[in-house]
């Protein structure tokens, strides 16, 4: 038996960010082990995962670990990157179906308070 989730279907062509995240959801919550209260923080855990390979990424690139050397590059730092942002609207997606407008709203409100009206 293998440890690994079956891979989820490939988008389809043109499949915006949003089509892409409830394809996501979807796909994880039908092979999720743990359900309930438990799931939804353990999906939520996984951005705090996610942004621990970011900072990884960032001490292999700039070679901060003597033992090691230089052991990433600026992409992997930018992939890594991503895999915190769609960590985070999947997290989102499973808190609330209406996650692109509690994004949208959200967005706007920073907008507003960092760029003015």
């Amino acid at each position: 038996m293998s440890d690994h989730l079956p891979s989820p279907p490939p988008p389809a062509v043109g499949a915006d960010l949003w089509e892409s995240v409830e394809g996501l959801y979807e796909w994880l919550d039908a092979n999720r082990p743990v359900d309930g209260p438990d799931g939804v923080l353990l999906r939520i855990l996984k951005l705090s995962e996610e942004v621990g390979e970011v900072a990884q990424a960032v001490i292999g690139v700039t070679g901060q670990n003597p033992r090691k050397g230089t052991t990433h590059t600026w992409d992997d730092v930018r992939s890594e990157l991503c895999d915190v942002a769609v960590t985070a609207l999947v997290a989102l997606r499973t808190l609330t179906p209406d996650a692109r407008e509690v994004l949208t709203r959200h967005l706007e409100g920073l907008t507003r308070r960092s760029l003015g009206e």
